[in-house]
């Protein structure tokens, strides 16, 4: 592999390796141990986003990554810049994100000595991320920093960390190797499990797909396509997997998975984990077989037929095997869907006082176009998201993940609003993940980046006070403030938003909303008696 001699100190080194991966925007908080890392990106052309936390700044570069499948980037400075990142780190763990974290830390000469923020980062990063390395020489930036990067890119995909101490900005060298082709290649298939699942699919009269994130870090939706349509199978997704067949095509379906646990007698799951949002691999008396990128990713609590290996080479291995028409059983699932997306009209035109949070995502549906940006945090609010929110192409749905960290939303709307400036780009958020992150409308207002942010305020966490009533007959520290105008929050910050308390102002309040061309938050007071009908096993 070949190289090219980068001249600078430690940080222009590590931004000319980040720029070598297509990585164009540093996202950060400004600390003093990290002012190399900004005269780089200022000498080499990087965009620098500075948040109001350090934890939106990361939540920030994973979006990125999410939106353009390179490797995001986030700059923290040392002692509580890396601390306050942890929990938006340990959720890049969580879905699989290929993300940088570098961080400053006190100098070496003088390390034990008690300078301001000295602390040992890589032990608390260690167990979070793929690798985790502190450069202790120099001449050696460049090289890491690649490394770190490819490491992150590499299925399965996750965050990397890498600290510099203050000493190691002095002027200094080093050899950057060359990004090539194979960076992010994953480890290709045996081709007797995918023989193995092949004669599954053969077998089955009932099989599905279910279809996650994974396939589209692979950037497999044409080779999704390409094995539903030859294969005749119904198609189910989860996470980034949303999208990548789009939802109006025959085989994409949304309000159904319930029926596969009733009827179907083969599930196959594709680059997404059977953990407790797949009722941890059972689907009734189905069988199951398990796609995944890497060996980290095989499920070790159930016993499955698993291909380990490049999702793009295992699903082009389906659609190359023997075709079927199963026309019947698309068409029961097809005829399912259809009538409970008539019941679901009910809920989303609701016009009701107060507000079912249905209706608020029957006004969106209306004006969302099909390369809208939609973006989860929250608990139950975000949930009826994931019910009635229909995607149709891949990057355009980013929600929280497995680990369940609120206060992703923001961070991940300035990477959308950076990554796609004439996107929409929504916002759903809870009134409880609100006051998580809320603060950085200011960031979006000062780097001009519009967004539409919609609030379901009823005036609690729902997510736990409605299952702590039901068992225990009481329920403790659930309740916010009543009615708080978070659309004011957004005014004083320089944006704009307003509250609706009536089902007929919502479509007008969001039309005011994606027109202003700032932040712009729609605060709508929902009803705090609706209950999501949640089924979920967290254990």
């Amino acid at each position: 592999m070949g190289s090219t001699r980068i001249e600078g100190h430690a940080g222009q080194q590590a931004v000319a390796a980040m720029l070598a991966f297509g990585t164009d925007t540093m996202f950060t908080l400004n600390g003093g141990h990290i002012w190399p890392l900004y005269e780089a990106a200022r000498d080499q052309g990087m965009r620098v986003v500075d948040t109001r936390h350090e934890q939106t700044a990361t939540f920030a570069a994973e979006g990125y990554a999410k939106l353009t499948r390179r490797p995001g980037l986030a700059a923290l400075t040392a002692g509580p810049g890396i601390t306050n990142g942890v929990s938006a780190v340990t959720s890049a763990w969580f879905n699989g994100s290929p993300l940088v974290v570098l961080g400053g830390r006190a100098g070496q000469f003088r390390w034990g000595s008690g300078s301001l923020q000295e602390m040992d980062h890589v032990p608390v990063m260690a167990s979070i991320t793929k690798s985790a390395a502190t450069v202790f020489d120099s001449s050696q930036a460049a090289a890491m920093v690649h490394a770190a990067a490819r490491t992150a890119c590499v299925p399965h995909r996750g965050p990397t960390f890498l600290d510099f101490p203050l000493d190691m900005f002095g002027p200094s060298s080093g050899q950057l190797p060359v990004v090539d082709a194979s960076t992010a290649a994953a480890d290709p298939p045996d081709p007797a499990t995918i023989a193995e699942v092949v004669a599954l699919l053969r077998a089955a009269r009932r099989p599905a797909l279910l279809v996650g994130s994974d396939a589209y870090w692979a950037g497999a939706w044409d080779e999704v396509r390409a094995a539903a349509e030859h294969l005749d199978v119904p198609c189910f997704f989860n996470g980034l997997g949303r999208g990548l067949l789009p939802a109006d095509h025959r085989l994409a379906f949304l309000r159904t998975r319930g029926v596969l646990k009733q009827r179907a007698d083969l599930v196959v799951v594709i680059g997404t984990p059977l953990d407790f949002r797949l009722g941890f691999g059972s689907f009734g008396q189905a069988t199951v077989a398990h796609v995944v990128d890497a060996e980290s990713q095989r499920a070790r609590h159930v016993s499955v037929a698993t291909v380990v290996g490049d999702i793009r080479t295992t699903l082009a291995a389906l659609a190359a095997g023997p075709g079927a028409s199963r026309s019947e059983w698309v068409d029961e699932l097809r005829q399912a869907e259809t009538h409970r997306a008539a019941a679901d009209q009910d809920l989303l035109s609701a016009d009701t006082d107060p507000i079912k949070p249905s209706r608020i995502y029957g006004e969106l549906a209306r004006r969302l176009v099909r390369d809208a940006v939609v973006i989860c945090d929250g608990g139950d609010f975000a949930s009826y998201a994931g019910k009635f929110v229909e995607v149709f192409q891949p990057g355009c749905w980013l929600d929280t993940g497995p680990y369940g960290c609120l206060g992703n939303g923001p961070g991940y709307a300035i990477a959308a609003r950076t990554v796609r400036p004439s996107s929409q780009i929504v916002l759903l958020l809870g009134d409880g993940a609100a006051g998580f992150s809320l603060m950085d409308v200011d960031t979006m207002v000062r780097h001009r980046l519009p967004v539409v942010m919609v609030v379901g305020n009823n005036g609690m966490w729902g997510l736990e006070k409605h299952p702590m009533q039901a068992i225990y007959g009481w329920d403790m520290a659930c309740d916010l403030q009543a009615d708080c105008r978070y659309d004011q929050v957004v005014t004083a910050l320089g944006g704009a938003g307003e509250t609706v308390t009536s089902p007929a102002g919502i479509g007008p309040a969001l039309e005011r909303a994606f027109a202003s061309g700032v932040p712009y938050l729609v605060n709508v007071r929902t009803d705090p008696a609706d209950v999501y009908p949640r089924t979920s096993d967290l254990g």
